[in-house]
């Protein structure tokens, strides 16, 4: 089987597929934030013992049989390969909301912790296959690591939203979920200008790069969406946010071309 073959399963990255990949992550956090502090109740008087915990134990199931489903696929779904991102992204705003949260340890904490997670996993890659280049993902273990991997970055993506976005009162750095989406974005921005000019700029940290600054814009936006006025938002209702996203996700994979294909960085690999 050669690189190629195997990275059919999943989709080329065009600006289709960071459209998509913004809208999911903004999927994931209302959709987390509906289950753990709307339903579990963990921002009311009233909440459910372990509300985040609970959330991320119901997310992190979903995730692992759906990877497991991606896994075993034969060829790229794009249906399964979507639903592994919003489940990743999901319990992903679960869990950097426990680390952030109930763990105590703050913003700063929790992001230096999930930093950790990531550089972990990453190092853990290396170590037992010998190299993190997404492009070499060819068999299980290689796509194990790979989900394992962008699970991290997304958790991690969430709390540096949140700390970005959130008052210097509540231990965050006061840029509201505006200026938090513009900061972001900014980044999102500076990566793409570093890929179409900086040639010797290392395509596989680009990727990632980029894959973690979507999950912040992603969850500011989400924020925005959904928090009370008075707190810069627009208080929808998150079930409603959440199920408008869900609809243009899907019309977006319809519309927009769902072909397979590589990621950046692949046409060097194989020079």
């Amino acid at each position: 089987m050669t690189d190629r073959a195997a990275f059919s399963k999943v989709p080329a990255i065009t600006l289709g597929f960071w459209v998509i990949k913004i809208l999911a992550t903004t999927l994931g956090e209302t959709g987390g934030d509906t289950v753990t502090m709307s339903w579990l109740g963990e921002t009311t008087p009233h909440p459910v013992p372990g509300g985040y915990l609970i959330g991320t134990a119901l997310f992190g199931l979903l995730l692992v049989l759906l990877v497991w489903a991606q896994i075993r696929a034969r060829a790229f779904n794009p249906w399964l390969y979507w639903a592994t991102i919003v489940a990743s992204t999901t319990c992903g705003t679960t869990l950097a909301d426990f680390a952030d949260r109930s763990l105590g340890i703050g913003y700063p904490g929790g992001s230096l912790l999930l930093f950790a997670c990531v550089l972990l996993s990453l190092f853990a890659w290396h170590r037992t296959l010998g190299s993190v280049d997404v492009n070499r993902v060819v068999g299980p273990r290689e796509e194990t690591f790979y989900w394992i991997t962008i699970t991290f970055s997304q958790t991690l993506g969430t709390a540096l939203g949140d700390w970005a976005a959130d008052d210097a009162s509540e231990g965050g750095l006061g840029l509201g979920y505006g200026g938090g989406a513009l900061a972001f974005g900014a980044g999102l921005a500076l990566l793409a200008i570093l890929y179409f000019t900086g040639r010797k700029v290392n395509r596989v940290f680009l990727f990632w790069a980029a894959f973690i600054l979507t999950r912040p814009l992603g969850a500011t936006v989400g924020d925005f969406l959904d928090k009370p006025v008075a707190h810069g938002g627009l208080e929808w209702s998150r079930p409603l946010a959440s199920a408008v996203l869900a609809l243009v996700i899907v019309g977006l994979i319809f519309i927009l071309p769902q072909r397979p294909g590589q990621h950046p960085g692949a046409s060097e690999s194989e020079a």
